[in-house]
C-alpha cells in the first residue's frame, strides 16, 4: 500500500512539474509557434490551434503571428525620371509564411519590419526614378476633361506602363526579395503622392493663375453677351416704337379724313348751320370773361354778336 501511495506521489510531482514548467502550451486561431532547444529550431512549426507538448526548461515556444501585418512608410523625397521633386508615401501588408525560416532569418517583428520597409522603399525609388510624373499619377490613356485650354492638352503623354504597372512591379520585385526571409508581401499600395512644398506652391500659383485666366474670359464672353443683348434690346425697342408712332399716324390720319368727311356732309345738307355751330365753337374756345375784344365796325364777328343780342 506504501507503495502505491509513493507511486501515485511520484506522478503527481511529475505532472505538476510537467505542468507549471511549462510542458505544456496553447497555439491559438490567430498564431503559430517555433520550438526552439537552446536558441535553434527543431522540429516542424506548429500552424494548427490547439494543445501541444514541449520539454520543460529545455525548449521554448516563439509564438509568430498568422494575420496579416500591416507596413506603414514614412513620407520620402524622390525625383522622377522628368526631374520633379515629389513626396512619396506608401503601405504594405505582409504576413510570415514560413514560420521557421523566418524565426532562422528575422525572428522578430521590429527586425522584420525595417528589414520590409528597405526593401520596399528602395524598389519604389528605383521604379520612380526610371519613369516620369505622368507614369506615377496615371494608368491608361483615357481622355479627361479640364475647363480651361491648357497648352498640355495639345500634347499629352502618352502612358506606357502607368501608375498600377509601377506598383505591382515594385509588389514582384519585394516578393522576390523577401521570399528567403519566410514572409510574403501580399499588398503594396501608393498612399499619397505630391510636390515638396516648394514646388507645391509653384504648382498652386500656376493654379490660381489659370483660374483667374478662365474667370476673365468667361467674364469677358459674359460682357460681350451682355452688349449683344443691349443692342437687340435697343434695336427692338426702336423697331415698336417705330411701328407704334407709324400706326398711330395712320390713325390719326384716318380719323382725320373720317372727320373731314363728316364736316363736308354737314356743311352739304345745311351750309348756314354749319357756319352757325362753326361760329359758336370759335367763341366757346376765343371768350372767357376776361376777354377783350378790338373789333371793326365791318366785321363779321362784330354783325354775328351784334344778331346774337
Amino acid at each position: 500500500m506504501l507503495n502505491l501511495m509513493k507511486g501515485v506521489s511520484l506522478i503527481i510531482v511529475v505532472f505538476l512539474l510537467l505542468l507549471f514548467g511549462g510542458a505544456f502550451f496553447i497555439v491559438n486561431e490567430s498564431e503559430q509557434v517555433v520550438i526552439t532547444q537552446f536558441g535553434e529550431p527543431v522540429d516542424q512549426p506548429i500552424t494548427q490551434p490547439g494543445l501541444n507538448f514541449k520539454i520543460p526548461l529545455i525548449q521554448k515556444a516563439n509564438y509568430f503571428d498568422r494575420r496579416f501585418l500591416a507596413w506603414d512608410g514614412e513620407p520620402k523625397q524622390v525625383s522622377t525620371r522628368d526631374k520633379r521633386f515629389i513626396n512619396i508615401n506608401t503601405y504594405a501588408r505582409w504576413r510570415i509564411s514560413d514560420p521557421l525560416k523566418y524565426a532562422q532569418r528575422l525572428f522578430d517583428e521590429t527586425k522584420a519590419q525595417n528589414r520590409l520597409g528597405a526593401i520596399l522603399e528602395g524598389a519604389t525609388q528605383n521604379e520612380i526614378a526610371n519613369h516620369d510624373l505622368i507614369e506615377l499619377v496615371r494608368s491608361t490613356n483615357r481622355e479627361y476633361i479640364s475647363s480651361g485650354k491648357d497648352k498640355d492638352q495639345n500634347n499629352k503623354a502618352v502612358i506606357e506602363r502607368g501608375r498600377d504597372a509601377l506598383r505591382a512591379a515594385i509588389l514582384d520585385l519585394a516578393k522576390e526579395r523577401t521570399s528567403d526571409l519566410g514572409i510574403e508581401v501580399l499588398d503594396f499600395q501608393f498612399k499619397r503622392i505630391n510636390y515638396v512644398p516648394e514646388v507645391r506652391n509653384k504648382v498652386y500659383e500656376r493654379m490660381i493663375s489659370e483660374r483667374k485666366r478662365i474667370a476673365e474670359e468667361f467674364r469677358s464672353q459674359g460682357a460681350g453677351e451682355s452688349a449683344r443683348i443691349s443692342g437687340q434690346k435697343d434695336r427692338d425697342l426702336k423697331e415698336i416704337t417705330s411701328d407704334a408712332y407709324r400706326r398711330s399716324q395712320e390713325i390719326k390720319g384716318r380719323a382725320d379724313a373720317e372727320a373731314a368727311n363728316i364736316y363736308a356732309k354737314a356743311y352739304n345738307k345745311d351750309p348756314n348751320f354749319y357756319k352757325f355751330m362753326k361760329t359758336m365753337d370759335i367763341f366757346k374756345n376765343a371768350l372767357d370773361k376776361e376777354t377783350t375784344l378790338v373789333l371793326s365796325t365791318d366785321g363779321e364777328f362784330l354783325r354775328y354778336l351784334n344778331g346774337a343780342k
